[in-house]
Formats: structure tokens, sequence, C-alpha cells
């Protein structure tokens, strides 16, 4: 039987993630680029959200916005009803490319941090370095340096790296980017088995639509610049998930609607820059000559 204690510990390990009103843009008077104006989404606490966009569109600046790297100019982003005003380890970020230091091994990848702020007795980190990196199957490479390890294994490595500071959300920006095939899927079916063992609040980006559609339990459709969300989907297929659900109607139900969406605001983006060119064009030829 589980306690009113172990209840609001689970609770706490989890968080909403709110944007009201975010606007961001970048550039002086008169030569200013709109990224994302007049932003809403609620991330709900618990669940794995996934955004996808056209490229371009804002995914990494929205990335930064709730990590605290970068401050909205209007609006406000709230996580368990607290205005995020800077980074902090209560949100960790897993980026494209890796992070790692090369300088130092798995295990001292992963000790970084907690070891920096000094928040952990040496016992306590020692031990929980050694189970997380013999969670994310890295037992045999706590000794080992970045270079000696594979992408796939640098990816793990830097998720331990976050998920040794219990944070209250998960950041992963197109974390699986620039792997091969197979190490991505390989990737992908370990992340969603360590969310589903753990239940912490995920905010993911990517750029491919099945991975999106395996993970998720919304999918966010952002529109093309200046970036808002187009559509919520709910993604209702069961968990433990695999991938066979990928070949079930479902998934196609969901990634034919998800496609059909992103090839209009690709088209917008695409009409926008036909419609600058053309301006271009027309104002070369009707130019007065030197």
């Amino acid at each position: 039987m589980q306690t009113d204690t172990n209840k609001s510990i689970q609770q706490a390990e989890k968080a909403t993630i709110e944007l009201k009103s975010v606007s961001r843009g970048y550039g002086e008077k008169w030569d200013r680029e709109e990224v994302i104006s007049n932003f809403d989404l609620t991330v709900n606490a618990g669940e794995l959200t996934v955004l996808v966009g056209p490229s371009g569109c804002g995914k990494t600046t929205l990335v930064n916005l709730v990590a605290g790297f970068d401050s909205p100019e209007s609006g406000e982003i709230l996580i368990n009803g607290k205005p995020i005003t800077g980074p902090g380890h209560d949100r960790m970020v897993v980026f494209q490319e890796t992070a790692l230091m090369p300088w130092l091994t798995s295990y001292q990848n992963v000790i970084f941090g907690p070891k920096l702020r000094g928040d952990m007795s040496d016992n306590e980190l020692k031990n929980k370095a050694t189970d997380l990196l013999i969670k994310v199957g890295l037992s045999e490479f706590m000794d080992k340096y970045p270079l000696q390890l594979s992408g796939g294994m640098q990816r793990r490595c830097e998720l331990a790296r976050a998920m040794i500071n219990e944070p209250l959300l998960m950041i992963m920006d197109e974390p699986f980017r620039g792997l091969d095939a197979m190490s991505r899927e390989l990737m992908q079916e370990f992340f969603v088995r360590l969310f589903e063992d753990g239940g912490r609040t995920n905010l993911f980006v990517t750029s491919e639509i099945e991975e999106a559609i395996f993970l998720a339990d919304r999918l966010v459709v952002l529109s093309n610049r200046p970036t808002s969300v187009r559509k919520v989907i709910d993604v209702k297929l069961p968990r433990p998930r695999d991938f066979t659900q990928l070949t079930s109607s479902e998934a196609f139900d969901y990634k034919r609607e998800a496609m059909e969406l992103l090839h209009e605001e690709a088209l917008k983006g695409f009409g926008a820059a036909a419609g600058e060119s053309q301006k271009a064009f027309m104002e070369s030829l009707t130019k007065a000559p030197s």
C-alpha cells in the first residue's frame, strides 16, 4: 500500500510547465524577426510531450526559453506555478551535440554537477552515479573517456548525467540526431523504457515523425514562423511501447495527420521565401541604372 508520504514524493518529482502568451524575436526594429508569437502550451506533469515543426520554426528557441537560457520578451513560463527566471538543475537539457567533457571519464562526467554544487555526500554520490551508469548500460564503461564510447553510449552517459540531478523536467533537444538508423532506434527504445519506469515530465524535440509518435503521450505540431501551436494530438498507443505499434492503423492515422499539418506549414515557409525573392527581383528591375 502506498503511503501519503510516498505519494507526495512522487508528485514532487514531476512538474507542470506552462507557457502563457510567450513571444520572442531577434534583431533591431528595422530588421526584426519574430520567432515565437503569443505561444500557449501546457506540458502536463508526468507526461512525455513531443514537439515537431517545420525546419527553422523556433523549436530550439523554445528549448532555450524553457531551460532558462533565454527570456521571453512578453508572456511568462511557469514550472509548478513559479516563474522561470534562469537556468536551474530542476530542468536538465540533453542537446543535439554531445556536451560530455572529453577529459573526464563517464563516471566523472556523471558526478560533475552534484560534486560542483556539493549537495551530496561522497558516498551518496558514488552509489547514485554507479546505479545510474548500470541502469543506462554503461557498467563496463565507467572509466572510459567520451572518445572511447560509441555515439549511442555517449547519449546514454548524458542521460545519466542529467538524471543524477533528479530534475523536475527533462528537456531533450533532438538528442538522437546524427546517430545511425540502428543506434537511433535502440536509443528510442532505451529512452522510452527509462521514461515508463520513472514517469518524469519530459519535453522532447524532434524532426522525425515516427520517433515522435513512438515516444509521445501528446504530440504538439508547431506552425511556421512566428511559431504557435498548430495542433495537439493525443497519442493513445498503449504503454509499454514497442516498435510493432508503429505498424498499427492508429499510428498510421497519427502520422498522416501530423504530416499533413507539417506539409501545410512548410509550404507557408516556402511561400514567404518565394514572395521575398520575387519582391527583390522586381525591385532590381525597376531601379534606375546608376
